[in-house]
């Protein structure tokens, strides 16, 4: 496994591609990488080998707060480092993957539909030559 500090470089090299707009929307919200999900996160997520999990967000959307939302503990953003880097191919498949990750929890963040975040996903991967 690459040690922490390097993949959490990939990490922000990742945070670095999504548009500013978006970056600089986001408050209240931390990037967090873990080894592996736990086996509980996995049966919680009815989620069953070989399958995995790659990231995930936790907390509440930005559309779903009400008005006396606020002195919250920062929403999170799980990545976990083991999955991304048994299925990347090389370092700059693992970077794109990240981000593909990222794009996907964040878009969670604001409150998207898995169908909204599929349309950005295959923008950035045709942006980013996939």
């Amino acid at each position: 496994m690459t040690p922490r500090a390097e993949f959490e470089k990939h990490v922000a090299e990742a945070l670095a591609s999504i548009p500013r707009r978006f970056r600089d929307a986001m408050q209240n919200i931390a990037i967090v990488v873990e080894d592996e999900p736990s086996a509980g996160l996995l049966e919680e997520m009815e989620i069953e080998p070989p399958d995995t999990l790659l990231g995930l967000y936790q907390g509440i959307p930005l559309t779903e707060r009400r008005w006396d939302y606020g002195n919250a503990l920062p929403d999170r953003v799980l990545i976990f480092q083991g999955p991304h880097e048994r299925d990347a191919e090389d370092e700059e498949d693992l970077v794109i993957a990240i981000g593909e990750t990222l794009i996907h929890e964040i878009g969670h963040y604001f409150g998207m539909s898995e169908e909204q975040i599929e349309e950005i996903e295959e923008k950035y991967w045709r942006s980013n030559g996939r």
